[in-house]
């Protein structure tokens, strides 16, 4: 049975101040909770299901300590879908609480990214090429936020996702080779890349800010044939991605 405070908390994790001082994100549907079962269940804290959802996964129920029965009207009311989904998972966002090393693999740093969904999307390409670190600006949109989850198909389970002045990263970590995706940069056929290295990403609408350009030691492009005047951002990360690691 749902408790008011049950609703009630679970309703403020749409905001992320709330999502911030309890640690804990919202994850929903069948397919990703399954995910998060056999992925990170230490990561569980609670877990929210209709009987339909417990009577189909009964190995999946043995293992559970924190789950919470509820009936559809109640899912109704704590859902962040348009059409709830017969179970919904409290989860420990761990985020920036692994170790901070970006000198192996390829990290993408992000500078404003604005739409959860694009978020979201560059979170599962960055996982399907083996990216496993995500540096985002302050001022990017919130990865924990319910669109982004939702969008990242389960793949925000499987990166370490860190916010921070990227002007002062980017410093810190000056010896890294750094590639910036900027119109009138080198064409992505014609550069050797490097592994470790960085790859910036900039915002939908301006790109990269002219302080951050400024510490890329290679501005990268994708050639354009048509007459689009840009790619979606999400889009770019994955065309980037898959020169960078082959």
């Amino acid at each position: 049975m749902l408790s008011k405070s049950d609703v009630k908390y679970i309703q403020s994790l749409a905001y992320k101040k709330y999502r911030d001082e309890a640690g804990v994100f919202v994850m929903e549907g069948v397919k990703m909770i399954e995910e998060l079962i056999n992925a990170s269940p230490e990561r569980i804290k609670r877990i929210y299901a209709t009987q339909t959802w417990v009577e189909q996964h009964p190995q999946i129920v043995k293992s559970l300590t924190e789950l919470i029965f509820v009936e559809p009207f109640e899912l109704d009311k704590i859902s962040f879908l348009t059409t709830p989904n017969e179970v919904l998972a409290l989860v420990s966002m761990n985020i920036g609480r692994k170790k901070s090393e970006f000198n192996n693999g390829i990290t993408v740093i992000l500078d404003q990214i604005q739409d959860p969904g694009n978020l979201g999307t560059i979170i599962r390409t960055c996982d399907w090429f083996g990216v496993s670190k995500i540096v985002c600006s302050p001022d990017t949109v919130d990865a924990f936020s319910p669109r982004v989850v939702q969008s990242s198909m389960g793949s925000i389970l499987s990166l370490d996702i860190f916010y921070k002045d990227l002007s002062t990263f980017l410093l810190e970590n000056s010896g890294m080779p750094i590639y910036a995706a900027e119109l009138g940069g080198k064409s992505i056929h014609e550069i050797s890349y490097s592994n470790p290295a960085f790859l910036i990403i900039g915002n939908e609408s301006k790109g990269i800010s002219k302080e951050i350009s400024n510490l890329a030691s290679h501005k990268v492009m994708i050639p354009r044939l048509g007459s689009a005047e840009s790619l979606n951002a999400a889009v770019a990360t994955a065309i980037i991605l898959s020169y960078m690691t082959k």
